[in-house]
Formats: C-alpha cells, sequence, structure tokens
C-alpha cells in the first residue's frame, strides 16, 4: 500500500528524519509514536506531498509521490494537526467546495458528502458555521473531508490534541469504525492513545525510527528478562540455596535481609512465567510468602528507553561510524580502481613503446634495403657506363 525508502528531510546541518524506511499494510492501523519534534509531522507532510523530501522515496499504492503525484494523492486523505477549515462557511458549504477540489464526478458529489457527514456524526451540523463548532466537532468536520473521494489511506497528524476526555473517546470511536474500510496511519505522543486504537507501532525519536511492530512485539524485543519481587520468611543462605534449584532463576539480588525474612529480585531468562513453579517451591520448603510480585516493562518503559537521549546519541554514533565505514571502502575501492587504470596505462604505454620499436626495427631493415638496393644499382650502373667507355678508347 504504502511503501516508504530511506526518507530523509534536512534542514541546514539539522536532519528533521533521516534514513526511515518502512511499509505499510492494507486494512492496519498504524501509529506513528514519538515525543515532541520527533519527525511525525515531517514524514507524514513528505507521504503527502506537502514538503519534498532531501532524498529517498515514497510509493502510495505503487506511485511516486513526486513523479506521479495526482495518482498518488488519489490514494491519501489527509488531516493536518491543524485542520484547513474555512471559519465563515457552513459545514456543508465546506464540504462541497472540498468535493469539488478532489475532482470527484458530479453525479456522486452528493452522495459521498451525504456519506462523509453521516459517517463523523456531523449530518445535524451541517447548517453551523464552522466558527461556531466547538474543538471536537472541528475534528469530525476536517475528519470528513478527509474521507471525500473515498481514499484507501487515511492519514491523521494528532487528531485528538486539545480534546477533552469525552471528546478524545469519540474521535477514538470513529476511527475505529473507518478502519473497518481503511487504512488509517495516526500520529501521536501520548501512548495510550496509540496503544488503544492501533494494531501496529512505530516508534520515532529524533528522526530516527527505533522500534516497530504490534505490541507484543516490541515487547518481545525491547522488554529484556522478566523479574519477580520476593519477600519470604527465610534467611539469605536458604533462600539463595533453594531458588537457585529453578533453572529459569538466571540470577538472585538480595535487597535485604533481617529478623528471617529476605526481600530479593529473582531475574528470570527470557520473560518465562516461572510464578506457579515458584510458589510450588516456597510452600515445599515451608518459606512464609510475604509478597511476590511479577515484574516486566510496560510499553512505557519501552517509549522511556528508546526515546531516551542516551539510547538515541548511540544510534546516532553507530549511523556515523557505518558512513565513515562507507566513505574508507569507497576512498578503498577509488584508490584500488586509480592503481588498476595506472597498471593498465603502464601496460599500454609498454605495448606501444614495444611496437613503435619493432615499427622502427622494420623501418630500419627496410631502408638498410633500399640502401643495399641502391648502392647495387649504382655498382651495376658504374659497371656499365665504364664497359661503354672502354668500348669507345677501342674504336
Amino acid at each position: 500500500m504504502i511503501e516508504v525508502k530511506e526518507l530523509t528531510k534536512k534542514y541546514g546541518n539539522h536532519y528533521a528524519i533521516k534514513n526511515l524506511s518502512f511499509n505499510i499494510e492494507k486494512g492496519i492501523v498504524y501509529g506513528f509514536l514519538g515525543p515532541n519534534g520527533a519527525g511525525k509531522s515531517t514524514t507524514m507532510n513528505i507521504m503527502t506531498g506537502y514538503i519534498a523530501a532531501s532524498s529517498g522515496t515514497v510509493l502510495i499504492d505503487g506511485h511516486d509521490i513526486v513523479k506521479d503525484a495526482e495518482e498518488a494523492k488519489k490514494c491519501i486523505g489527509y488531516l493536518p494537526e491543524m485542520p484547513p477549515l474555512y471559519q465563515d462557511m457552513t459545514v456543508k458549504e465546506y464540504l462541497d467546495f472540498v468535493v469539488e477540489l478532489k475532482k470527484v464526478p458530479k453525479a456522486q458529489r452528493k452522495e459521498q458528502v451525504s456519506y462523509v457527514m453521516e459517517k463523523t456524526h456531523i449530518t445535524d451540523m451541517s447548517r453551523r458555521l464552522i466558527k461556531n463548532l466547538s474543538k471536537g466537532y472541528k475534528q469530525r468536520v476536517g475528519l470528513a473531508q478527509a474521507m471525500l473521494g473515498n481514499p484507501d489511506i487515511i492519514i491523521l497528524d494528532e487528531p485528538t490534541v486539545g480534546l477533552d476526555p469525552k471528546q478524545i473517546i469519540e474521535i477514538r470511536e470513529l476511527i475505529r469504525e473507518l478502519k473497518k474500510e481503511h487504512t488509517i496511519i495516526l500520529s501521536s505522543h501520548i501512548l495510550s492513545e496509540v496503544s488503544e486504537v492501533c494494531d501496529n507501532i512505530m516508534i520515532i525519536a529524533k528522526g530516527r525510527l527505533v522500534a516497530s511492530g504490534t505490541s507484543e512485539e516490541i515487547l518481545k524485543e525491547f522488554g529484556g528478562n522478566s523479574t519477580i519481587d520476593l519477600l519470604v520468611k527465610a534467611d539469605e543462605k536458604t533462600v539463595k540455596d533453594k531458588l537457585s534449584k529453578i533453572k529459569a532463576v538466571e540470577d538472585i539480588t538480595i535487597k535485604k535481609s533481617e529478623a528471617g525474612r529476605t526481600e530479593c529480585i529473582l531475574h528470570i531468562a527470557d520473560t518465562k512465567d516461572v510464578s506457579e513453579e515458584l510458589f510450588e517451591l516456597l510452600c515445599k520448603e515451608k518459606m512464609t510468602i510475604i509478597r511476590l510480585n511479577p515484574m516486566s516493562k510496560s510499553l512505557e518503559d519501552i517509549f522511556l528507553e528508546v526515546t531516551d537521549e542516551k539510547y538515541i546519541s548511540k544510534i546516532i554514533e553507530d549511523e556515523e561510524k557505518a558512513e565513515q565505514e562507507k566513505k574508507a571502502q569507497k576512498k578503498t575501492k577509488k584508490n584500488l580502481g586509480q592503481e588498476v587504470l595506472e597498471e593498465v596505462n603502464e601496460k599500454s604505454a609498454e605495448d606501444i613503446s614495444k611496437e613503435a620499436a619493432k615499427e622502427a626495427e622494420v623501418t630500419d631493415d627496410a631502408s638498410n634495403e633500399i640502401v643495399e638496393t641502391v648502392e647495387t644499382d649504382k655498382e651495376v650502373l658504374d659497371y656499365k657506363v665504364s664497359e661503354e667507355d672502354e668500348k669507345k678508347e677501342e674504336e
């Protein structure tokens, strides 16, 4: 449906986004998640053709957003962060204007406008001036204009920004309805919003794609080993000896041990759930359980981790190192190519010299033959002249 390859947008020496690559499949709700200034809006603006990329390509249903812009844009409905609404128009007038701009055939315009108003629940507001609508209803009108033309893809940039909790719930419900017939891409810096309505999450930070997949896939990739917070009635040595029998327990960190009680953290391999096995062992050893609390990273923990300045700095450092290595390899290849070229040139020069020498040798041989021939002819001529002189003397 959408294919983004090596997308980069640069302002001077600052990268708004760098080398973004991902695919958008049909019938799925995708969420761009990231802190403010991460590059979400820039990416969406490039994908919709509002601004040009410094490098990279965006294909919308096989159409290049730059080279085949009109066909590509027919597939997209876009709601920017600030909806492009004409405040002095009524809702109906505005949607009639937009449907005409989108070149929808005249016979279908009335039906389409009625359909999007019904879907976004704004039919009762059709005669209201847009400037008199609440923020929530203005967002609905923006969504309605994005739906006109029946695009396969609807892109929503921060669709719930500035809304109250009730309006946010209404917009979320509307997105759930829309995903039955459209592929939805929305951006947000609010984790709960993205995890609530999106099937697939892409986390962007400092213009880099740092994590991508379903919630479960991201948790599996970045969750690391799970841990168990445990407090039991037993001394430290007993706790270590008994709990080390559980194969999945990789390490035991003692937090506190006093008055016959031990508080510790169990580090479990591969996010395996050992709560039941642990409970049975503790009961068997007659160790009274005061607290047994399995812990694992949440999406929020992972989001904070992968958008942290240190994590991003490491990614940028690795990028710069890879670029330097690439330049070094390119330089090596160039030098190697130059050496080969010089060698070829040397061989060519040597071959030319040999051929020239051969030609010169042939020329010398030919010259010698000519000289010998001339000398021989001269000798014959001199001999004939002397014979004639002798004959004259005798006469």
